[in-house]
């Protein structure tokens, strides 16, 4: 603790207390915006005690060169002297204050979690209950797909091939995305199914590529995160009639991540961001806040004739 009378004047006072008020400032900011989200949250325990331990250690001894050096007092800067006083003056005082100052972090992080959980599970709930809203009898709408099924020619294949691809989609939508996470096989499996119906829309003059890595399995995504971006991308895409109109979408996986990009050719003051209508991008934006905080990165690139989504998540 600061005494006046431990110091000959109110100037050399006021420069010692400054020096341990950055001191201690110094340190908390380092552990509150490096240690614990880079390390402590990371679950590298080992790693971050021992930054953390080397941290109080460096610090004290630079605050003792410090304050030594201003009340030119050699005892304090240097090896000798009373070592066993110094280190209960200094290093036990900077432990315990910045364990303090984290605490202070560790609980505003875990109130702002509880409130995120809590958005996340209002969110769901009324997704859930628009979904219940506007579901109608699941059993009735794939009667009438088989019965329009087999009231097309056989002699059209390709009429017949996209209303299965429909039944796939529409069955995928309302009995396999209902849960917390999906296979990513099968949310691929669905953009394919999508663009496949996209392309029967398509003349020469369009582009579709659809690349998907080998890797790219066994884990879990939400289910439906990723057709918003596949829709925004056939909404928006271009219409020159001499060709250059495209859709790219790539899908890979790298050192734990999965990477997601969808490109399209678009037409400058005629691509807006879908604002009313189906997801939206704002909401999948909003959902990937809450169901991948920090952990995962949205850039979005959107140029006089290409708009560019790129997602990755961590895995």
């Amino acid at each position: 603790m600061l005494r006046y009378e431990d110091y000959t004047t109110p100037a050399l006072a006021f420069k010692v207390t400054f020096v341990k008020l950055v001191d201690l400032i110094v340190m908390v900011y380092i552990t509150n915006s490096l240690l614990i989200p880079f390390f402590l949250y990371k679950k590298k325990y080992g790693l971050f005690v021992l930054l953390f331990l080397l941290m109080i250690l460096i610090s004290s001894v630079t605050k003792m060169y410090i304050v030594g050096r201003l009340t030119h007092d050699p005892t304090i800067f240097t090896l000798g002297g009373n070592l066993k006083g110094r280190i209960y003056d200094n290093v036990i005082p900077h432990f315990f204050l910045v364990i303090a100052g984290a605490s202070f972090k560790l609980v505003f992080d875990q109130i702002n979690l509880q409130k995120k959980m809590a958005e996340l599970a209002k969110d769901k709930a009324e997704a859930e209950l628009n979904f219940l809203k506007s579901q109608i009898n699941p059993h009735f709408l794939f009667n009438s797909l088989n019965s329009v099924y087999f009231l097309i020619d056989k002699n059209n294949p390709d009429a017949r091939q996209a209303l299965h691809k429909f039944s796939d989609m529409l069955r995928y939508q309302l009995y396999e995305a209902n849960g917390e996470k999906i296979p990513i096989e099968k949310e691929i499996g669905y953009l394919q199914d999508y663009v496949h119906l996209q392309q029967l829309r398509k003349d020469e003059n369009y582009e579709v590529q659809f690349n998907c890595s080998q890797d790219v399995n066994n884990f879990s995504i939400e289910p439906l995160l990723l057709i918003p971006f596949v829709e925004n991308a056939f909404k928006h895409i271009s219409h020159n009639a001499k060709g250059g109109n495209f859709v790219k979408l790539d899908m890979t996986r790298s050192n734990g991540y999965f990477e997601f990009v969808a490109e399209n050719s678009c037409e400058k003051g005629i691509y807006t961001t879908e604002q009313h209508g189906g997801i939206g991008m704002n909401n999948v934006k909003r959902r990937l806040e809450l169901l991948y905080p920090g952990t995962h990165q949205l850039k979005i690139d959107d140029n006089e004739d290409t708009f560019k989504i790129y997602l990755k998540l961590k895995i």
